[in-house]
C-alpha cells in the first residue's frame, strides 16, 4: 500500500493517458489529418451508406402502393403538362423541346436536392450523431445516396420521352458519364459545406432555397440559351451563372447538342472552388457539429 500510494503523483490526481487529453486548439494540419482519417472511415462503411439511403426511401413511402414510383408519375405529368405550354409560348417544336425539358427538369431537380438536401444532411441525423460515433462522412454520403436513387426512379421518365421522340445516342453521349461522375463529387462537397453551414445557422436552409428558386428561373432549364442571342443583359447572367456549366456537361452530350471545351472548364474550375472550400469548412467545423446539432 506504502509502495503504490508512493507512484502517485505528489498533487493526488492521476494523470490521464496521453491520448485523452483533449486541446482547446488545434492547428490546421491535425484539423486537415483528422477530416481525411473521417473520409476513409466513410469510405469503407460504403455498404451501410447504400442501406441507409434505401432506408431512408423506404421509410419515406412506407405504406404505399407505388412507393418511390409516385415521384415518377408526378414529374412525368409535369413534364408533359409544362412541354405542351411552354412549346407553344417559345414557338418549338414538340419533339425537341420535349427531351430538352424532360433532361432538363430532371436533372436540375436533382441539382437543386444535392444543395437543399445536403445542407440538411447533419441536422436530419441528429440522433445519430449524438447516440453513436459514426464518421461525419457517411451522413453527407447518405444525402447524396438518397437523392441519387431518386433520380434513378425519375431517369425513366427520361428514357421513356427519348424512345418515343427518337433521340439517337452516339459516342459523344457517353461524356456524360465523367460529368455525372463530377455532379457526385460536387453534391459530396454540397452536404460537406452546406451541412455544417445548416447546422450552425439554421436560417442558411431558407437562404439556400430562396437562391436556388431564382437560380431555377435564371438558368436555361425551361428554355434554350439559344434564345438569348442579344440580350447582353441575360447572357451575362448565364456567363456567371455557375448551374448552366455544370448542368449543360450533362444535357448536352444526351441531346447531342455541341458543347464548347470552355464549359468543361469552368465546370472543373467551378468544381475545385467548391471541393476547396468544403473540404477547408468541413476540417474546421468537424469537431463542433455534435455540439451544434
Amino acid at each position: 500500500m506504502t509502495k503504490a500510494l508512493s507512484t502517485m503523483p505528489q498533487d493526488g490526481a492521476f494523470r490521464k493517458p496521453a491520448h485523452f487529453i483533449l486541446s482547446a486548439d488545434r492547428g490546421w494540419k491535425q484539423r486537415f489529418q483528422l477530416a481525411l482519417a473521417d473520409l476513409r472511415e466513410g469510405v469503407h462503411l460504403w455498404r451501410l451508406i447504400a442501406v441507409l439511403g434505401f432506408l431512408d426511401i423506404k421509410l419515406r413511402y412506407r405504406g404505399s402502393a407505388l412507393g418511390p414510383f409516385w415521384l415518377t408519375i408526378s414529374m412525368g405529368v409535369q413534364v408533359g403538362a409544362m412541354a405542351f405550354i411552354y412549346a407553344d409560348l417559345f414557338h418549338t417544336d414538340i419533339h425537341t423541346y420535349l427531351p430538352f425539358l424532360s433532361l432538363s427538369l430532371i436533372a436540375w431537380n436533382y441539382l437543386n436536392a444535392l444543395v437543399t438536401d445536403g445542407g440538411g444532411c447533419f441536422i436530419q441525423s441528429d440522433s445519430v450523431i449524438k447516440g453513436m460515433r459514426m464518421p461525419f462522412t457517411v451522413h453527407a454520403a447518405r444525402s447524396l445516396m438518397r437523392n441519387t436513387m431518386i433520380l434513378a426512379h425519375n431517369i425513366v421518365i427520361v428514357i421513356a420521352v427519348f424512345a418515343i421522340m427518337g433521340v439517337h445516342q452516339s459516342l459523344f453521349s457517353f461524356m456524360a458519364l465523367p460529368a455525372f461522375g463530377l455532379w457526385l463529387v460536387d453534391g459530396f462537397a454540397f452536404s460537406l459545406l452546406f451541412g455544417a453551414l445548416c447546422a450552425r445557422f439554421r436560417d442558411v436552409p431558407q437562404i439556400i432555397s430562396a437562391i436556388m428558386q431564382i437560380a431555377f428561373f435564371i438558368t436555361p432549364v425551361m428554355w434554350n440559351a439559344n434564345i438569348l442571342n442579344g440580350h447582353r443583359e441575360a447572357l451575362f447572367l448565364i456567363r456567371f451563372n455557375p448551374f448552366y456549366y455544370l448542368l449543360e456537361i450533362l444535357r448536352a452530350p444526351l441531346l447531342g447538342t455541341p458543347l464548347p471545351a470552355e464549359t468543361w472548364i469552368y465546370a472543373l474550375l467551378i468544381s475545385s472552388i467548391l471541393i476547396l472550400f468544403s473540404w477547408i469548412a468541413f476540417a474546421r467545423t468537424r469537431g463542433r457539429i455534435a455540439f451544434w446539432v
